[in-house]
């Protein structure tokens, strides 16, 4: 019996993954596959080494960058088979093989870039360039306009091996992630407003509040029919007012809202966007 030529896609990743980079399909739009039936809503626990802790064993390509993988026995299983043939693209985990991307996403980010960081490999994409460091870090899109650095818990198009030597990770990358304190705003009575990942014990709702919570919005976006962009944004504005304010928010539960946004094909980079919009709408 012939065998199905591989997809152009799976050829690349089988290439990709024989020098040791974890590779994933991206499908149209540059988005991750979406989360299998047994995995929706992170049900399984979640991948290791996620925000949301566990040890999901599933064979599918689920939960974004955390399905990046070298094994080619799992890139050319049948359960992976359906991912590839509506594959448009293939991306790889910057962070699992020591790397982190910085991307320049237009012509006045690249002149920022070279009058600022220590030059290094480059890639040519679709409207800028990506710069690539060795070394690792924290991820974060938007450090400043048209760069996101992509590295740690993150995913980057596959674009070509590019030019130039190689350099290590300079300080000026890392300090784009540092993100500065939120403010606290003076009102009438004493309102403690702290960063969404505060953690801090909530004063006047329960844990069990907040867990239904977190569940009723990762519900509604993953049943959105449509308009994704204003349910995820709703949804971040109804968490962040009921509990944005009184610091119980952890990472783990914004992990969760943005792996459920993910999976309904939106970027990190709408995700923060969202919650950017959302704090700033409730003046946070």
């Amino acid at each position: 019996m012939t065998q199905p030529t591989p997809s152009a896609q799976l050829r690349a990743a089988l290439d990709l993954a024989e020098r040791g980079i974890p590779v994933l399909p991206l499908r149209e739009g540059k988005g991750p596959m979406g989360n299998c039936r047994d995995c929706r809503k992170n049900a399984c626990g979640g991948r290791p080494n996620m925000k949301t802790p566990g040890a999901c064993a599933c064979a599918a390509p689920c939960h974004a960058w955390a399905a990046a993988t070298t094994d080619p026995a799992v890139l050319t299983s049948a359960v992976w088979a359906p991912a590839w043939r509506q594959a448009a693209a293939v991306a790889y985990h910057p962070g699992g093989t020591g790397l982190t991307v910085v991307d320049l996403d237009n012509a006045d980010a690249i002149a920022w870039a070279r009058q600022n960081l220590p030059s290094t490999r480059t890639v040519p994409s679709t409207r800028g360039e990506h710069w690539i460091y060795l070394g690792t870090m924290t991820s974060r899109n938007a450090v400043r306009p048209g760069v996101d650095i992509k590295s740690l818990m993150s995913y980057a198009r596959w674009l070509g091996p590019g030019s130039g030597t190689m350099a290590p990770l300079p300080d000026a990358v890392r300090a784009l992630a540092v993100k500065e304190p939120t403010p606290v705003r003076r009102t009438s009575s004493p309102v403690t407003v702290s960063a969404p990942a505060g953690g801090g014990q909530c004063p006047h709702r329960s844990a069990a509040y907040l867990e239904r919570g977190i569940a009723m919005a990762e519900q509604q976006i993953e049943d959105a029919p449509d308009g994704i962009h204003r349910t995820v944004f709703r949804m971040f504005l109804a968490v962040l007012s009921a509990h944005g304010r009184c610091g119980c928010l952890t990472e783990t539960h914004i992990g969760r809202l943005f792996t459920a946004a993910q999976t309904r094909g939106e970027s990190l980079r709408h995700c923060e966007d969202a919650w950017t919009n959302a704090r700033t709408a409730l003046g946070m």
